[in-house]
């Protein structure tokens, strides 16, 4: 009779167990720029990366009545709110919209600090930024998500938008491999030439007779100064004592 009543309690207990696990709150959009539908979408994308990472990914939205600028606003909510997926102020990516000014704000605490340094936050919000100003806000947070988990799953230091890391540049180069070895085994097949310029020169007759340099033209290439669209951000630290990277911008 136990057994059977522990069985009938299981499920109860399993279900329990799961909802704790996605009733964390991760998407703050106190700008209301979202209906329930996209909130709940979003808070279970969230959840699914941010457990794949051991970080969590943050969506914060602001009206910002209080004029605040964005960083600080950023920085206060993550003290405030101790956020984190290991510990209280532990591993998080956090994007940051302040309807107010129209800036955003992308950081990265402790593991998210190592691997979404300054460029690929940057990155990250050149992705984000058309569908911000189109009002998409969710296809915009959606791609902050994703994207910050592929950028993580890079070693530090690499550039993930490498030509290497392509998909379509892989398959390309597999293709490429593949008709290559084709190709050779084709060649090989049909036996082995051994007639070639040499076959019929006598080396004791055959020599240089003369050698001339002609001078033709003198070639200058310019190469165009790269701009420098750093618009600010590179990180900073809490009230509270927490370092973070950072990439900020407009929209």
């Amino acid at each position: 009779m136990a057994v059977f009543t522990l069985f009938l309690l299981l499920p109860f207990f399993t279900n329990n167990a799961t909802a704790a696990t996605t009733t964390k709150q991760r998407v703050y959009d106190e700008a209301n720029l979202l209906n329930q539908k996209e909130r709940t979408q979003l808070e279970e994308m969230a959840e699914k990366y941010s457990v794949k990472r051991e970080t969590d990914f943050i969506i914060l939205t602001t009206k910002n009545q209080e004029k605040k600028d964005v960083e600080k606003y950023m920085q206060d909510f993550y003290d405030e709110q101790g956020l984190g997926y290991d510990q209280k102020h532990g591993n998080t990516a956090i994007l940051t919209v302040d309807m107010s000014h129209r800036e955003i704000y992308l950081a990265g605490f402790y593991k998210a600090k190592t691997y979404l340094d300054r460029h690929r936050l940057d990155l990250i919000r050149d992705k984000i930024t058309s569908d911000l100003s189109a009002k998409n806000y969710f296809d915009a947070f959606q791609t902050f998500i994703t994207t910050a988990d592929r950028y993580m799953g890079i070693k530090p230091g690499v550039d993930p938008e490498n030509i290497l890391f392509k998909l379509w540049f892989q398959l390309a180069v597999s293709i490429g491999m593949g008709g290559g070895v084709v190709w050779l085994m084709t060649y090989n097949s049909g036996g082995k030439v051994t007639i070639h310029e040499k076959t019929y020169e006598d080396p004791k007759t055959s020599k240089v007779l003369e050698r001339r340099d002609q001078y033709i033209r003198t070639s200058t290439t310019k190469w165009k100064k790269p701009k420098n669209n750093s618009k600010g951000g590179s990180g900073g630290i809490t009230g509270g004592g927490h370092s973070h990277s950072g990439s900020r911008g407009s929209f």
